[in-house]
């Protein structure tokens, strides 16, 4: 687990050649609500917020957070974005 000095965990934007403006700027174009939501938590996370107090104000378990910032910190922030992977397939398609 990747760590700053207040113990706190890091998202490793330098290794992915990113910062948290540009995490924000992704998320604020994403096409799907997940992906936003994953994203602007790590934006909130760079900015000093704890994965516990994400989680609280998004009403999702602090270990789903951390998930995403060590998805994040492994693979980059392609693996962040949503993915339809299963269900009935729509039956109205977008024109």
């Amino acid at each position: 687990m990747v760590e700053n000095q207040t113990g706190m965990l890091k998202v490793e934007c330098d290794r992915w050649n990113q910062s948290a403006s540009i995490l924000r700027e992704e998320a604020l174009r994403a096409d799907h609500a997940r992906t936003r939501e994953r994203l602007m938590a790590l934006y909130e996370i760079c900015n000093g917020k704890s994965a516990t107090q994400v989680g609280r104000e998004t009403g999702r378990n602090p270990q789903t957070v951390m998930e995403w910032v060590h998805r994040y910190n492994r693979s980059g922030v392609e693996t962040l974005k949503y993915q339809h992977t299963g269900g009935y397939p729509p039956l109205f398609h977008q024109i």
